[in-house]
């Protein structure tokens, strides 16, 4: 038995793919919502970039759904 069989790295790796792509998806989805629903955060003088929002969007449901490939495999 090897140090990576006892710290189960193959799939803590895996989890910490999938957690990332579910965080880019949750805030990137959420940065959406709010914009078109007409909130902005308090303070923020910078403008709204769908364009950057919706890409990220769509590069986090790729890594969640490598990182949910991973675990499942």
């Amino acid at each position: 038995m090897d140090i990576v069989d006892v710290l189960g790295l193959d799939s803590l790796l895996a989890m910490a793919i999938l957690a990332i792509g579910a965080a880019m998806v949750a805030g990137n989805g959420f940065a959406i919502l709010q914009h078109r629903r007409g909130n902005a955060p308090a303070g923020t003088t910078g403008e709204f970039r769908a364009g950057r929002a919706w890409w990220l969007l769509a590069v986090g449901v790729v890594i969640f759904a490598w990182g949910l490939a991973s675990v499942v495999v």
